[in-house]
């Protein structure tokens, strides 16, 4: 494997990491507003 190809195929596998690693935030996000939302008092009628 020639310089350039270990080069591209390094980026490919951090920029794979990193979106994973962004999706697995996301959902850890999305998840700990939802349960925020849940514990408020009083919101019973929002959706």
């Amino acid at each position: 494997m020639d310089p350039f190809s270990g080069l591209a195929l390094g980026v490919t596998f951090a920029a794979v990491g990193f979106y994973v690693m962004y999706l697995v935030v996301r959902a850890a996000v999305r998840d700990g507003i939802r349960d925020a939302r849940d514990r408020e008092p009083g919101d019973a009628g929002r959706s």
